[in-house]
């Protein structure tokens, strides 16, 4: 009786918490019916585990098996860096180049990048909202760009693109005619921001990641992407610390 009723009360919890390394580490629960297996992410941004697993799994279960995977837990929150700073003296990657931020009150408030460096004036206090929204600027105007060429050479027509900051993926392509693209990218290297742009203009012929897709992608984007991929899966975390 005991143990059911534990069953129950730890089942009625939303968030429990985990000890990780003294650490206490909520743990999201997402109880899905088309899921028929548990799968977990820990997700060192924001410094919580996802469990998504079929309906009726009980909770205790999934907290067994955060449990047993303890140590890859705290590897993976272990892997953020420090939360970049963005402001005067600072460092910020744009097309995969680290920029130096120069500001000086005097300066024209209009930002200007070049030759490895942001310069700004204005008031010290928004030197990061305005360097962000500049940056989201910047990402759209060159995802648009791009997105164009490729839906050229596809023979496909451009679609709506929807600028986000996804945590769980990069880019993503709907039904309805929407690329949605991590206004992140910006910040990576050329070869890989392309390389996922093109994979989201591929995605607007086949809807899935069979070998015809693949082949598709490969017919479109000029480069590697399999070295973009990797790229992603090096540096992704960091990227998402920035302005955190």
């Amino acid at each position: 009786m005991l143990d059911r009723l534990k069953t129950i009360l730890l089942n009625s919890l939303s968030d429990p918490e985990v000890d990780i390394e003294g650490e206490s580490v909520p743990v999201r629960i997402r109880r899905n019916p088309r899921a028929r297996r548990i799968s977990m992410r820990a997700d060192a941004v924001k410094r919580e585990i996802r469990i998504t697993m079929p309906h009726y799994t009980p909770t205790t279960v999934a907290l067994d098996f955060v449990s047993k995977k303890r140590e890859w837990i705290a590897a993976r929150l272990q892997s953020a860096p420090d939360a970049a700073p963005i402001g005067p003296g600072g460092e910020i990657a744009v097309e995969g180049e680290s920029h130096l931020i120069e500001w000086r009150e005097e300066w024209p408030r209009t930002i200007r990048c070049g030759e490895g460096v942001i310069r700004l004036g204005g008031p010290e206090a928004s030197v990061e909202a305005r360097i962000l929204r500049w940056l989201k600027a910047e990402a759209r105007r060159i995802y648009e760009k791009e997105i164009r060429h490729y839906c050229e050479k596809a023979d496909e027509p451009v679609p709506r693109l929807s600028l986000g900051d996804p945590r769980s993926r990069w880019g993503s392509c709907s039904s309805r005619g929407t690329i949605s693209l991590s206004w992140r990218l910006v910040m990576t290297p050329v070869y890989v921001r392309r390389s996922v742009i093109a994979h989201e203009v591929a995605h607007m012929r086949h809807m899935d990641h069979s070998p015809a897709f693949y082949a598709w992608l490969d017919t479109l984007y000029e480069g590697n992407r399999k070295d973009a991929d990797r790229w992603l899966k090096m540096h992704g975390t960091a990227l998402q610390r920035v302005g955190r």
